[in-house]
């Protein structure tokens, strides 16, 4: 089964061949790009299109020059922000170029992290083993050291986390059965209640939020019954079909869109850009927020950071030594536990940064754990 583009207006914008754009003389692209803000006589309108021709034309830029900010990553030609979904059913996927990064944080970010903490901190917070403090000093250690990560194919991943209306289709077709009662609720309690589980995770949420309460185990099925749609198991046999769970790498690549600051937006958290516990969203520190709620990153992708911990393929490693440098999953390490990353809804701002890594055990479940999906391209 092929790929099918959606045809929303934002991907249309985003999807136009950098090939094409490139060879386009510069002056001609952007009369195509500004003249329809000038006509428009709508303020929505303008303010709309206006953001639509911004990510596309930062997506254009580096796809055109082959460089990123600051240097750190390098993106070759391909078709970045092209949508598509394999059946009705299915995750929509965005097509994610080629390119390099530096991954994880540098020696400059894990610092000045540590000492706007310590700056905080009492003096006998900085001497207890579970202070916030050494909290930052043990998950900026996980980060590092930082080092360069080369993705030699373009891949789709996730425009989204796997949505509950998604999950339900799943749970329909394949009768998939998942216990009750063994998903931890993070509302500053941490029990299990007995009717806790993907359906009720603590929270109202809508069909639009992120399923939450799956295990690694739970995401691995998913990902199983989403082969069994496309059919072509050539493309990623190791799992059997073209989709998995995201390696640690293609997530943080993705995530990033070509920077290098603390957050795609920028070195601060600022307001309303993630749902955090002070992220500053009408959601912070109390439930998830639909998804695509949020300005997407140059990548056209939403929610990469903050609302909901994303499982990883990868087995869990304390630090990045000797950690894979071509994009793979990290298959060795403890397999029991499985990275994660992204940060939740009730995490602090420093834990939703671009660097940012956890992980949990491959049974966890909790309302602060979901996923999304990855997916070989022809």
């Amino acid at each position: 089964m092929g790929m099918r583009p959606i045809a929303d207006e934002s991907v249309a914008y985003g999807a136009m061949k950098p090939q094409r754009a490139c060879q386009k003389q510069p002056g001609n692209v952007l009369r195509r790009w500004l003249v329809p803000l000038v006509e428009s006589e709508n303020v929505r309108d303008v303010s709309i299109l206006l953001k639509d021709r911004i990510a596309a034309l930062i997506v254009a830029l580096i796809m055109c020059t082959g460089w990123a900010s600051h240097g750190s990553a390098e993106m070759n030609a391909v078709s970045a922000g092209q949508s598509f979904r394999d059946c009705s059913e299915c995750p929509k996927m965005v097509v994610v170029p080629s390119g390099r990064f530096s991954m994880g944080s540098s020696p400059a970010e894990g610092t000045q992290l540590i000492e706007s903490v310590s700056a905080r901190a009492s003096l006998f917070d900085r001497f207890l083993p579970w202070t916030r403090e050494a909290m930052v000093r043990r998950n900026v250690g996980q980060e590092q050291p930082q080092h360069v990560v080369t993705i030699s194919e373009p891949f789709a991943i996730g425009k989204y986390p796997v949505t509950r209306a998604e999950f339900a289709a799943f749970i329909r077709e394949t009768g998939y059965s998942m216990s009750s009662g063994a998903c931890f609720e993070a509302n500053h309690h941490f029990q299990r209640p007995p009717e806790a589980g993907w359906q009720s995770p603590g929270f109202l949420q809508t069909d639009r939020d992120p399923v939450l309460c799956v295990s690694w185990t739970d995401a691995q099925a998913y990902v199983t019954w989403l082969n069994t749609k496309v059919g072509d198991q050539t493309l990623n046999p190791k799992v059997g079909g073209p989709y998995s769970l995201p390696s640690e790498a293609q997530f943080e690549y993705a995530a990033r869109a070509g920077t290098q600051t603390a957050y795609w937006w920028g070195e601060g958290v600022g307001s309303d850009n993630a749902d955090c516990a002070g992220c500053g969203s009408r959601w912070d520190n109390e439930k998830t927020a639909p998804v695509g709620s949020f300005q997407a990153n140059p990548f056209h992708l939403d929610d990469m950071l903050g609302n909901v911990w994303e499982w990883m393929a990868d087995c869990w490693n304390a630090n990045y030594t000797g950690a894979p440098t071509d994009g793979s999953a990290w298959t060795a390490g403890n397999c029991s536990k499985r990275v994660a990353r992204g940060g939740s809804w009730n995490n602090e701002p420093w834990s939703v940064r671009s660097a940012t890594r956890s992980s949990f055990d491959i049974d966890d479940r909790g309302n602060y754990i979901g996923f999304r999906v990855a997916r070989t391209l022809p």
